[in-house]
């Protein structure tokens, strides 16, 4: 396996906890987001959306964090990060689509760059446009947690799952942005736990071979 990825990116982050959760080994591929390196031709020809993350499987490439970690639950099932029941997949899905969709869609790198360039905003007003989405999700994201009480320490039952995944690597980007978390008790008692994890700890985003520049 090949995960072309940046160490900063909340997708990429997502999925390396994901492949570490399930003990598989890659090659680690660096696309310095911060140097413009998806957006090289070479780069397009890896990747035709130009995004990060990508995995390359025996030749064939895979795109998108969400389809990614799908692919990995169903050819690599154990340990899962999906429950057994329909009830408690569909719960966790919604978790991780309120992230992917409705949270990170809006903030990704693109995304804050037209908002900039084409708005004219300057940096507290792309801090305002991050926080305004960001506390939508986190507060549903809270609420569903809250309500759930059969959960014990994670987004869902006792062991973690994709949802975690999603969850944790968004409150990392969340941070950088300035978004508060004190509000979001649940949320964090989540961060800490999986935070506590090695297949957490080994993917975060510090600890990649380009975190340091």
């Amino acid at each position: 396996m090949k995960l072309y990825n940046f160490h900063a990116s909340s997708t990429s982050y997502r999925t390396r906890i994901v492949l570490n959760l399930k003990g598989l080994q890659y090659e680690y591929i660096p696309i310095r987001l911060d140097k413009q390196e998806h957006l090289s031709p070479a780069y397009g020809e890896v990747n035709p959306m130009r995004g990060v993350p990508t995995l390359e499987v025996d030749g064939v490439r895979l795109y998108q964090s969400s389809a990614i970690i799908e692919y990995l639950e169903e050819v690599f099932p154990d340990p899962p990060v999906l429950p057994k029941d329909p009830v408690g997949r569909a719960h966790v899905r919604a978790i991780c689509a309120i992230v992917g969709a409705d949270m990170h869609a809006v903030n990704n790198l693109r995304i804050r760059n037209f908002v900039r360039d084409t708005y004219k905003q300057d940096a507290d007003g792309v801090t305002a446009w991050i926080s305004l989405w960001n506390k939508a999700g986190f507060e549903a994201i809270e609420a569903m947690l809250r309500a759930d009480k059969n959960r014990n320490g994670f987004c869902y039952g006792s062991t973690p799952t994709m949802a975690d995944a999603f969850l944790i690597s968004h409150v990392f980007s969340a941070v950088r942005f300035k978004t508060d978390m004190t509000p979001y008790t649940e949320i964090r008692a989540v961060v800490d736990n999986c935070n506590a994890l090695k297949p957490f700890a080994d993917a975060h985003p510090s600890n990649q071979p380009d975190a340091g520049g």
